[in-house]
């Protein structure tokens, strides 16, 4: 397929003629880079790949062009893979995560960025443009009970914790509970589909399946195709905020660095004391011969946080149906709670974010050199110190630009206390040896170094 065109439906056939413009701009201030970027990983939908540089030199003749007529909107494809097309037509779900990029990227520039309606300097101010986002891309729904269960996990899983995750899923769709993943492969697509066949079983045709990523992600996790509804955010930080700001209950699979990453920024606002009456269910789960990962995982967080830290979330392995119960028992609870204090259903405004965590983190050398990582400050500061190492890690793993900077410059350098660089030099190590930083057969070969003092 050397070229197509597509016409976008609903609020996009209105395009003006400078958000056009905008979205074929290739400087710096334009949008056609980051349009490229995510265009080309959506158009990749369902093939393995988690290397976002990768994924751009493979394709280098990829480009797409938006022009505004009198009409409508025209998008234009040229060269794009030709797994994205059937008999000559494009996907229609791969065509509608196209649409939700557009909008997005739009959106984002010039409503949230340029329009000065919004102090981005300040945490109420992140949050609102948050939900003006989320709001825009029709994710809140209200008049709905607290239903949507996030499932957080890894890409790069084994297959028999792939199914478990779609078993899992399956009995969230026997309870009509929606799913809410980072929109991927392996553990954020396994809930998905396997909830997909449980709503399928209970006639239930207006199942959501949100996916949340963002621009420096979505190459290496491009949106899997059960999304129905996709949302891309502004950056990393903005995307682990919407998925506790809709979510109403969280469950973690296995995963590596990113799963980590997701985990730290839940425990930061956990055990932040602002935070002590919200009720937000976490559970940690796993097919049975997972016991180890967990373990390890276990002894980090006990050995940097502390054992409180640890009793804020539940670990029940090798048990889906009674997870999906218990969760949807724990939702009304939730409900309750949001009552009780005349909190919205559709947005937890109730919860407290820490400015620190909503800032966006630049993971380069000197500043992963530079985190705080020693225990000489409150808890949760240090999981949101511990989340962006893990953050940086995630980038040196699969992100372009992460992926070059270890390239020219070598691998970031981790320094802190002792005990705590020991703690992650040895949940790393785990990590590394159950193969789940990256795809693939090849050896991994760390973007980090860990350097513990004498």
């Amino acid at each position: 397929m050397n070229s197509t065109i597509i016409r976008p439906e609903g609020s996009l056939q209105i395009l003006s003629q400078q958000e056009a413009s905008q979205l074929c701009d290739q400087s710096d201030e334009g949008l056609n880079d980051i349009l490229r970027q995510c265009a080309l990983a959506v158009l990749n939908t369902g093939n393995d790949e988690d290397d976002g540089l990768k994924l751009i030199e493979r394709h280098p003749d990829f480009t797409i062009q938006v022009i505004a007529k009198g009409r409508g909107v025209q998008i234009h494809l040229n060269n794009p893979p030709d797994s994205a097309f059937v008999a000559s037509e494009l996907i229609t779900g791969i065509k509608e995560h196209l649409f939700a990029v557009v909008r997005d990227l739009v959106y984002t520039k010039n409503d949230i960025l340029a329009s000065g309606r919004f102090d981005l300097n300040t945490s109420e101010g992140i949050t609102n443009a948050l939900f003006h986002q989320l709001r825009n891309a029709n994710i809140l729904k209200a008049n709905v009970t607290p239903n949507i269960v996030v499932c957080w996990g890894g890409h790069a899983i084994s297959r028999y914790e792939y199914d478990y995750s779609k078993y899992l899923g399956y009995e969230l769709g026997l309870q009509a509970l929606d799913v809410c993943t980072g929109c991927g492969p392996g553990a954020m697509k396994g809930p998905m589909k396997g909830a997909a066949v449980g709503h399928s079983k209970q006639r239930n045709r207006s199942a959501r399946y949100i996916g949340l990523s963002e621009p420096n992600i979505i190459a290496a996790e491009a949106p899997n195709a059960v999304v129905n509804e996709l949302v891309i955010l502004p950056n990393i930080e903005k995307r682990l905020e919407a998925f506790l700001r809709v979510g109403h209950g969280v469950i973690i699979f296995p995963g590596g660095a990113g799963t980590m990453e997701e985990l730290l920024y839940l425990l930061c606002i956990l055990i932040h004391p602002d935070n002590s009456d919200v009720s937000l269910p976490v559970i940690l789960t796993g097919p049975a011969g997972s016991e180890g990962y967990f373990s390890a995982i276990k002894t980090f967080i006990t050995d940097t946080l502390g054992e409180p830290a640890w009793h804020k979330v539940s670990l029940m392995i090798d048990q889906p149906k009674q997870i999906a119960a218990q969760i949807k028992q724990q939702l009304q609870a939730v409900r309750e709670q949001r009552k009780s204090v005349s909190d919205a259903y559709y947005f937890n405004w109730q919860l407290n974010i820490p400015f620190e965590l909503q800032q966006p983190f630049e993971p380069n050398h000197h500043n992963m050199r530079a985190l705080n990582l020693t225990k000489d400050q409150p808890t949760h500061q240090l999981a949101s110190q511990l989340r962006r190492a893990f953050s940086g890690i995630v980038a040196g793993n699969v992100k372009a630009n992460g992926i070059r900077a270890i390239r020219d410059h070598g691998p970031y350098q981790l320094t802190g206390d002792t005990h705590v660089m020991q703690a992650m030099d040895r949940l790393l190590t785990t990590l590394v040896e159950q193969k789940r930083m990256k795809l693939g057969d090849k050896p991994y070969q760390p973007c980090y170094d860990v350097i513990c003092p004498q």
